[in-house]
């Protein structure tokens, strides 16, 4: 398979390009809403990036810290994606936590009550089960 190297790719290219968007177009978006920094800065969608240089990446709760490795400016499968760039240990342990937080808050929301007066429902149960007592 034919994998381009460059020494410059655009910054929405290569985001694209490693799977970090589904489509270039949304990446040019975070971009340029200010969801992607190089380096720390805020910068373009045409910014040129190059090995070495820190991405930080925001898509909705996740927030990704990345260091290019290689410069891909074709998308490519997965798995060859994944070797182009090199997630920070922090990063990928902030983001676990995070997940499993959203997670049991999923869980807590969907209907396990934890505490505080009865409903109706419960109300009943609890006289139906007091009245078979006597």
């Amino acid at each position: 398979m034919d994998i381009s190297v460059e020494e410059k790719v655009r910054l929405d290219k290569w985001l694209w390009a490693v799977r970090f968007f589904k489509s270039r177009g949304l990446a040019t978006e975070a971009v340029s809403g200010g969801k992607v920094h190089v380096d720390g800065a805020r910068v373009k969608p045409s910014r040129q990036i190059s090995v070495g240089q820190c991405i930080e990446i925001r898509k909705g709760p996740y927030e990704f810290v990345v260091h290019v490795k290689r410069l891909i400016s074709k998308r490519v499968s997965a798995k060859e994606a994944a070797t182009a760039y090199l997630e920070t240990p922090e990063s990928d342990s902030k983001r676990a936590i995070l997940r499993q937080q959203l997670r049991d808050d999923r869980l807590a929301a969907s209907g396990e009550r934890l505490a505080g007066r009865p409903n109706k429902r419960e109300r009943r149960q609890i006289h139906k089960f007091k009245s078979q007592e006597d």
